[in-house]
């Protein structure tokens, strides 16, 4: 079992994040786990990476000296896992929002699907969404979205080393990407429906690795309870 003194030290904790959870909401779990074992009034903790909340899988958290590691590990490659559906798109590129517009799906033939994978094998240039976390003149893009206001998203470049399609039942797309920090997986299945002359939305996702870290080896945050700190799983 981790001692007090190790969290303080440093600790890289592999968690696999539940569907619906907030990355914020995993590391307070943790936290909140932590300062009540221990009787700590505050500890240092922070993630390596977003993971939306209708994505799972891991979220690498560190604690104490070892959050100076997090930009470090914010920059390794990343690999997931998910689901894309054609036919159709939602304003956040995935199922956070309700379907705004359909498209046919009738020509799309795997042969179609395997070969528009090449059109984002490299460095490309990959727009964000409008719902995500970026800032723009000190205000957050899904803060504009939400309140209906226009905004205008740069691309930035951003590379994809693999793009793999693993099952197709049409209208729904399987796939593994292996991806470098800043790719959003939502923007890449909007594209990808794009590409089809279609329409696309992200309705899965699993991060399966971080650099060398992999999903695995990675333990709930209710897990992380009872077998490192050796409390009661918390309530739900």
């Amino acid at each position: 079992m981790t001692t007090k003194e190790e969290f303080l030290e440093g600790q890289i904790l592999l968690i696999d994040k539940p569907l619906t959870w907030s990355s914020f909401q995993a590391v307070n779990a943790l936290k909140w786990g932590i300062r009540r074992k221990f009787d700590l009034k505050k500890i240092k903790i922070g993630h390596a990476g977003t993971l939306d909340p209708l994505a799972t899988g891991l979220l690498i958290i560190c604690t104490g000296k070892f959050t100076k590691k997090i930009p470090t590990l914010q920059g390794q490659i990343k690999e997931y896992t998910g689901t894309i559906t054609v036919g159709a798109t939602t304003p956040s590129y995935d199922m956070e929002t309700t379907v705004e517009k359909t498209y046919p799906t009738e020509h799309i033939t795997t042969e179609k699907i395997h070969a528009a994978t090449t059109n984002f094998i490299g460095k490309i240039q990959q727009v964000p969404p409008v719902f995500s976390a970026l800032k723009k003149d000190g205000k957050r893009l899904y803060e504009y979205a939400r309140e209906g206001q226009a905004v205008e998203v740069k691309s930035r470049e951003i590379e994809i080393t693999e793009f793999e399609i693993t099952n197709i039942n049409l209208p729904e797309i399987e796939f593994r990407v292996v991806c470098s920090k800043g790719t959003y997986i939502r923007s890449l299945a909007n594209d990808f429906g794009k590409a089809l002359q279609s329409g696309g939305y992200l309705s899965a996702l699993r991060r399966t690795k971080i650099g060398d870290f992999n999903v695995d080896n990675a333990i709930t945050p209710a897990d992380f309870h009872t077998t490192v700190l050796g409390m009661p799983k918390p309530k739900e």
